[in-house]
């Protein structure tokens, strides 16, 4: 009776917990605007697709950032499961092998963060920090250097079409439907508002708090292996350091998407919006020509801005 209420009382306030993102949309918009206004290719259509295709794996990574969010938690290793899924995927190995073997280490490793954190009570960004140098130094072993060859169908699977529809924007309904439905749409959703708005009180209600933190690690590092499987199929080659700022970028995306970093507050539609603006932001240095070393600083300042509105002491920082 207890857990029913619980949960019914979760739902009727789920509105007040899906955060602030609006404004991102409307910052969005505002920079979709300037940007056109300086750039005339950046509304062609080309760009546009390239754009959506460029911002799909960041997409990717801030959903799956957003389930550990949601409970409080960070993921630093991310970026790393990116990079390794690029470098499994141009191990040369046949599809059906490397794809299903890409998935599984995404798990385990994610399973790996998941224990450490609710087991041992190692902190999230301790944890998952560990674990992303463990990863990125077996992703140095498979492969030193960027090269090797993405097999056909993953290029396909991320640059081809689906009945006239260009596959990022497949990817991006993909991707957000998802999500929608594991985080709004589920009992598992319902609980990972329950345990990061406070855990105590939601295993007092029977909620499994140690089983939703670790099925959230797992999840978040399977969404950074699709992510990877898209970057991959965008570059055609394996690279050890392609994923070197997606941990913090899918950070800030969820943050700038309203997502309260201390958990319990957050939505799906905020991670898009985060994300978008990114892909909007990075799209529009690159066509003004901005060095990469300023976009990274550029975008580190946003972060810092950021989580300095947010409250910090429940994460840590």
């Amino acid at each position: 009776m207890h857990n029913a209420q619980y949960l019914r009382s979760l739902l009727t306030g789920q509105n007040s917990r899906q955060g602030l993102w609006i404004l991102p949309l409307l910052m969005a918009l505002a920079l979709s605007v300037w940007i056109a206004t300086r750039q005339p290719t950046f509304i062609d259509s080309q760009n546009l697709l390239n754009l959506v295709a460029q911002a799909v794996p960041l997409l990717v990574a801030a959903l799956g950032q957003l389930v550990v969010v949601l409970i409080g938690g960070l993921d630093l290793s991310v970026g790393a499961v990116i990079s390794l899924t690029t470098a499994i995927l141009a191990s040369g190995a046949p599809a059906y092998v490397v794809i299903p073997g890409l998935f599984l280490a995404a798990a385990v490793i994610g399973l790996v963060n998941g224990l450490t954190i609710a087991r041992l009570n190692v902190h999230p960004i301790i944890a998952t920090l560990s674990t992303a140098s463990v990863v990125q130094g077996v992703t140095l072993l498979i492969r030193p250097v960027a090269g090797g060859e993405i097999p056909a169908v993953v290029t396909q699977m991320v640059g081809g079409s689906v009945l006239g529809v260009p596959m990022p924007v497949v990817w991006t309904v993909g991707a957000v439907a998802l999500g929608w439905k594991l985080v709004h749409a589920s009992r598992f959703g319902l609980h990972l508002f329950a345990v990061g708005g406070g855990a105590a009180v939601a295993s007092s209600y029977g909620i499994r708090v140690e089983r939703i933190t670790i099925s959230a690690y797992v999840l978040s590092a399977l969404f950074a292996a699709a992510a990877g499987m898209v970057v991959a199929g965008r570059v055609a080659s394996g690279d050890p350091n392609i994923g070197a700022l997606f941990a913090i970028e899918s950070i800030t995306a969820v943050a700038l998407g309203g997502v309260q970093l201390a958990g319990g507050i957050g939505s799906v539609i905020g991670a898009f919006t985060g994300a978008a603006f990114l892909a909007l932001l990075n799209n529009g240095m690159n066509l003004e020509n901005i060095s990469a070393f300023i976009q990274t600083v550029i975008k580190g300042l946003i972060l810092l801005a950021v989580v300095a509105m947010q409250p910090r002491k429940t994460i840590g920082l």
